[in-house]
């Protein structure tokens, strides 16, 4: 069975990395296009929980990093 992919609106929303200067920590999730807010979805650890967000919400294409 595959898994269900999870919805964001690509027009008010895009996903991105926060990531830090200081220490190296990321953090996935949305950034809305209108306010900057970030919604913080998934802390990453290592590359495969970068390639699980993305299958969850149904991403291919490279997630830019904000800092």
């Amino acid at each position: 069975m595959k898994p269900k992919v999870k919805k964001y609106n690509p027009d008010t929303k895009e996903p991105v990395i926060r990531a830090s200067i200081c220490n190296g920590e990321q953090v996935a999730g949305f950034r809305d296009k209108d306010t900057g807010r970030f919604e913080e979805i998934l802390y990453i650890r290592k590359p495969s929980d970068l390639d699980a967000f993305k299958a969850e919400y149904g991403i291919e294409d490279e997630i830019r990093k904000i800092y």
